[in-house]
């Protein structure tokens, strides 16, 4: 049985302190399963769904996502909530954006804090590995000087975690930008260490808090409630190995976190417009 010891239902919240947590460790795609689904506008709607009907029972704690497909997963569980084929919920949120999907949805939250044990826990992913189920996130708008941290935090607490991604997320060939949290003091030999290890593959750019995008941040440069800088690590070649990715930046002096989610035992539902797909990864072997 998983404890509860010191969950508090509450409409406040509070972004979870985040630590550094990772392992040596790769992930093995296990089983895969094909569920059908009728027809929807959306092809986040039917997997949303589903990531809520297969995984929350009653008296769960539940990690909330961020992004679109968290979203419509978020509005699922408050109307189950609403007609009683649930019961028991108490919502983690992982960010702004979650908390404000529950609040709105009618999802009980509770904060974060050290001890509580989460029984599942779901998210958005913005491109995920193939062959190894390792996801991207972070690259969508930060609000109020949160960052993606919050996220993984939750899902490496999560007894259970699901991902739920489209068709084309899902992918062999990884473009695009990796986030990366910097400290603010050194920030340009960060950036400029990071460029350099990733030459010719990557740009490295200040995310900015407002305005236009630049290498530098322009004038006014994202800060988190931490006090730390955002870069994106844009790749227009193709990434062959996220987890290569993740090791290299773990090792420049500055880095304080990334977008890469690895090494962690996970479920993802792929959406499209026909089709579920349901693909696990539950074991990990050093």
């Amino acid at each position: 049985m998983i404890s509860r010891t010191g969950i508090n239902i509450s409409s406040n919240w509070s972004i979870p302190f985040v630590r550094k947590n990772y392992c040596g460790s790769l992930g093995l795609v296990r089983k895969c399963r094909v569920v059908c689904t009728a027809d929807s506008s959306t092809e986040f709607f039917e997997a949303a769904k589903l990531t809520i009907d297969k995984f929350v029972k009653n008296g769960m704690v539940v990690g909330l996502g961020s992004g679109t497909a968290s979203a419509l997963a978020i509005q699922h569980l408050g109307k189950r909530l609403k007609d009683g084929s649930l019961k028991d919920i108490v919502g983690i949120p992982s960010s702004t954006f979650s908390a404000t999907e529950a609040a709105s949805a009618g999802v009980p939250l509770s904060n974060y804090r050290d001890g509580i044990q989460i029984d599942f826990a779901f998210n958005d992913a913005n491109v995920m590995e193939e062959s190894s189920l390792i996801s991207v996130i972070g690259r969508r708008k930060l609000e109020g000087g949160e960052s993606f941290v919050e996220e993984k935090i939750i899902a490496r607490s999560a007894h259970k975690l699901a991902f739920i991604v489209a068709e084309e997320q899902y992918t062999k060939e990884i473009y695009g930008s990796i986030p990366v949290i910097i400290n603010c003091g050194s920030w340009l030999l960060t950036a400029e260490e990071i460029d350099d290890l990733f030459l010719g593959d990557a740009e490295v750019w200040r995310r900015p808090a407002f305005g236009n995008a630049g290498p530098l941040g322009g004038n006014f440069p994202l800060v988190t409630t931490d006090g730390h800088h955002v870069l994106d690590v844009i790749f227009t070649s193709p990434i062959l190995d996220l987890g290569k990715v993740a090791e290299s930046l773990e090792k420049v002096e500055g880095v304080v976190d990334h977008g890469i989610l690895r090494n962690i035992p996970c479920f993802a539902l792929i959406g499209s417009r026909n089709q579920v797909k349901i693909v696990e990864n539950t074991s990990v072997i050093s």
